[in-house]
């Protein structure tokens, strides 16, 4: 059965506050020329360094690709865009360096550490972070209201040797002018969260966030352009929260009627929570519901976060 969700309603880029389509492809090889072609056109394209080989994208990947240097060194590179500022470069980039074994800088440090760099010709800020074992190459460039990460994580070696032919990877980029979309009335889906529901904070990623049954279950309602990584890597995403094998195929997974057409939910049961996750795809960008917790508030609010999502108005 095929889970991929058909809508014709051209819709507004949700929490961003722009009206731009943007339809996102990975390529299977690496192009021969400047602007590389693939099965679908899309408005955002680029060479594919040699070496470089392209692996399946994920989660909020719309790029993903990888190298092997001398003696099996290995690294990652990825692009991402999530709505926004996705948290800010100052944040992200302690995050960074948190990962690679570095203590975070101040903001007064920070000031200093981004590089100048051109990305699709506009202007953008590259940070190196070099630990003993891992290092992270990542520009950072902010776009109608979306930020784009683009990074490059591996052996401190590697990614130094790498760096040339990663700052012009970043010249390569190109985005395409896409038919604009009507917007809606607040720039975000209309939703109605149903009595005792209570906002909370949301975070990073989420777009919204509410706590369910006295905080003993939340739901997340977060978004990302394209298809968002697809049906299944998202459901495998939301299994592994809950410390579950990934699935291979997609049994198990049905169909509701929203108001922007069919949608995929997703049910799981972990050994100390549960999930019940919705995924909305319009032309232009994907929609993630997902209501998580005490197996019993999950299952106890499952009817009305079933129609809570039926109901939101894109």
């Amino acid at each position: 059965m095929n889970f991929r969700i058909l809508i014709t309603a051209a819709v507004l880029l949700a929490g961003c506050g722009r009206n731009d389509i943007n339809v996102y492809i990975v390529p299977k090889e690496a192009p021969p020329a400047p602007e590389p072609t693939t099965a679908n056109a899309a408005p955002v394209r680029w060479v594919t360094p040699a070496g470089w080989e392209p692996q399946q994208a994920g989660d909020f990947r719309v790029a993903s690709f990888k190298l092997t240097g001398a003696a099996g060194a290995q690294a990652d590179v990825s692009i991402v865009p999530l709505p926004g500022e996705a948290g800010g470069d100052f944040s992200n980039v302690n995050r960074w360096r948190n990962q690679v074994g570095l203590p975070p800088v101040s903001e007064t440090d920070f000031a200093t550490l981004g590089q100048p760099v051109e990305i699709a010709g506009q202007p953008g800020k590259l940070y190196e972070q070099d630990g003993e074992s891992s290092s992270i190459l990542a520009a950072i460039q902010v776009r109608d209201g979306t930020t784009w990460f683009y990074k490059m994580t591996g052996a401190p070696a590697l990614v130094t040797e790498q760096k040339p032919v990663f700052v012009a990877f970043l010249k390569s980029i190109q985005f395409q002018a896409a038919p604009a979309a009507a917007p809606s009335a607040e720039g975000t889906p209309q939703w109605n969260p149903p009595a005792g529901w209570a906002v909370a904070p949301a975070g990073q990623f989420l777009v919204a966030k509410f706590t369910v049954a006295g905080g003993a279950a939340a739901v997340n309602i977060s978004t990302a352009p394209g298809d968002g990584g697809g049906v299944m890597p998202n459901v495998n995403r939301w299994r592994k929260q809950l410390g579950l094998e990934p699935a291979t195929d997609a049994t198990g997974l049905q169909e509701i009627e929203t108001a922007a057409g069919r949608a995929t939910v997703a049910e799981m049961n972990g050994e100390k929570a549960a999930l019940v996750g919705v995924i909305v795809a319009l032309p232009d960008r994907a929609w993630f519901y997902k209501l998580m917790g005490d197996a019993g508030a999950v299952s106890a609010h499952k009817a009305e976060f079933l129609q809570f999502v039926r109901e939101v108005k894109y």
